[in-house]
């Protein structure tokens, strides 16, 4: 259905809410990147309106420190423009600090954390070759709705 893919790898050692916050932000780059996957605002039965989402699948996946560093290198290599987030963007609290904090770094030591990057299939998968499909511990409470287990479950 699609020519080109939308992958988000997040590092492995991350915290629940470090992750959930990496793909937020790097789901903005690529949609700011192509504003051509945002689709149409959703309406419910009772004439609500809701924000669009984007029209294009995105899948989320995992990789250790090495891996992500060598999936960075790798999109620079293929020239894809990639979102990015550090570590160091963590301790800071809005976007002017983020991108100066940013340009401290080069590919060599930037610490990454997150990167999304949309491309022809092909060349996504070959970027993101070594990562895994980012798997989350959801469980069912006594009612029977998702709930996350915590990592010793």
């Amino acid at each position: 259905m699609f020519d080109t893919k939308i992958a988000i790898v997040l590092r492995n050692n991350l915290a629940g809410w470090q992750k959930l916050n990496v793909t937020a932000f790097l789901s903005t780059g690529i949609a700011g990147q192509y504003p051509e996957i945002i689709g149409e605002p959703y309406k419910d039965r009772a004439g609500n309106l809701y924000n669009p989402l984007s029209i294009q699948p995105i899948i989320v996946l995992s990789a250790d420190e090495a891996t992500i560093s060598m999936i960075h290198r790798r999109a620079l290599e293929r020239e894809v423009t990639p979102s990015i987030f550090i570590e160091e963007m963590f301790a800071t609290g809005h976007d002017a600090a983020n991108r100066a904090v940013f340009a401290e770094y080069a590919p060599d030591d930037a610490k990454v954390v997150g990167i999304a990057l949309r491309a022809d299939k092909k060349i996504v998968d070959k970027i993101t070759k070594g990562a895994t499909m980012q798997h989350s511990r959801i469980g069912r409470n006594e009612g029977g709705r998702a709930m996350a287990r915590p990592p010793h479950v």
